[in-house]
């Protein structure tokens, strides 16, 4: 039987840490995702795990230890947020190149500046083309599910893996869930066991050794096939988290597009709005529909095609702004995947909106799907380009 609980989403990323117990863990508080580490650290002093835990003086020293810990045969874990992610970044590159699974729970906050500490998606997208797998939650519940799954994805393919949930919006809002009995936790994640390992006294080896270029482009290749390969591995783990928990998993959630003829693909939190004005919009007859997109890297290019290619209209919702002049990054990833696999039919808008926590509602929502109705209807988009209920 599941164990009942109410958690905020980072107590329920910390509970399955503690669940899973693993050897490091590097730590830095910024907001929102301070309470992490420190729920965490409780577990740590009570003697709950046997983790080491180290407080660093920098989020680039925290990913800095997990990767002299990884690359040393042990799971390490941090958490982090906002400006704190992008200090990481140099050493996010060396994670994914030095091919080591690392878990990193992201509580996605806008970055500065105006400063704002509120929920956008503009820190994870920052960092998207760093090489780590990324998988966004909807909810508390998924949050935590997707950590327990990220161990297993991470270390089948050796890439490390982004847990991104949306800052205050579900780190900090309390919500029922559903965790999973610590046994059958330890039996799903299993144990670490990387074939190559600095305190290997058999195989002496370094680890980030320099690359010339007789040697650069190849290891880029390889990690690029690994981001290929997790696509089966996150599709396979999911399926077996469902046989053990009856909630399934794969790159996209699908939700009322068997007939939809006007959909938007979103990520995060704002999901669940948008399927309350889906389910409204349905009883007032429209065929609308929705995907919403678990994993961003690797992207579920043909997952989203196939989910496309009968719509009239669609828009792709980006919590970012890539101040490219024309659209999302979110709406790249999905037009340009509908390009090369040959989907030319449906009429696609890029919304930029909730930056730095600008609130959506299911009204909002519903003025997007009036917009992509207006579009299906005369063949014409207009403007691409757009942000939802800006003040111009």
């Amino acid at each position: 039987m599941s164990i009942r609980e109410r958690l905020s989403g980072n107590e329920a990323i910390a509970y399955a840490m503690k669940q899973i117990n693993p050897d490091v863990m590097g730590a830095f508080p910024i907001t929102p995702s301070t309470e992490i580490p420190q729920y965490f650290s409780v577990y740590v002093d009570n003697g709950q795990v046997d983790t080491e835990f180290i407080p660093v003086e920098s989020e680039h020293s925290a990913m800095s230890t997990c990767i002299g810990a990884e690359a040393a045969g042990c799971r390490a874990i941090s958490a982090t947020s906002s400006c704190g992610l992008c200090y990481m970044t140099e050493m996010l590159y060396i994670a994914a190149s030095d091919r080591l699974p690392i878990t990193l729970a992201v509580s996605c906050r806008a970055l500065s500046g105006p400063i704002n500490i509120n929920n956008d998606h503009s820190d994870a997208m920052g960092v998207r083309d760093t090489g780590w797998i990324m998988l966004f939650a909807e909810t508390n519940q998924e949050a935590y599910d997707n950590y327990l799954q990220a161990m297993r994805i991470g270390e089948a393919v050796s890439l490390p893996v982004m847990i991104c949930q949306d800052g205050f919006i579900t780190s900090h809002a309390i919500e029922n869930i559903e965790l999973v009995e610590d046994d059958k936790v330890k039996a799903f994640v299993g144990e670490y066991k990387p074939a190559h390992y600095l305190l290997n006294k058999d195989e002496p080896m370094a680890v980030g050794a320099y690359a010339t270029p007789v040697y650069y482009m190849e290891a880029k290749r390889q990690q690029a096939q690994a981001m290929m390969d997790a696509k089966d591995v996150i599709r396979k783990v999911g399926a077996e988290f469902g046989q053990m928990t009856g909630r399934s998993y794969g790159l996209i959630e699908k939700f009322m597009m068997d007939d939809a003829e006007e959909a938007i693909v979103i990520i995060g939190s704002s999901a669940g709005t948008a399927k309350e004005a889906v389910k409204e919009l349905r009883a007032q007859g429209k065929k609308v529909g929705l995907i919403k997109v678990r994993a961003f890297r690797p992207f579920p290019s043909e997952d989203i095609c196939d989910a496309l290619k009968n719509v009239k209209a669609f828009a792709v919702m980006d919590k970012d702004d890539s101040f490219n002049g024309h659209c999302g990054p979110m709406y790249a990833e999905v037009a340009s995947s509908m390009f090369a696999a040959g989907v030319c039919g449906p009429k696609g808008i890029s919304y930029i909106y909730g930056l730095g926590g600008r609130d959506v509602r299911v009204e909002s929502i519903q003025k997007v799907f009036a917009e992509l109705e207006q579009i299906a209807a005369t063949g014409k988009t207009g403007e691409t380009y757009r942000y939802l209920e800006v003040r111009e």
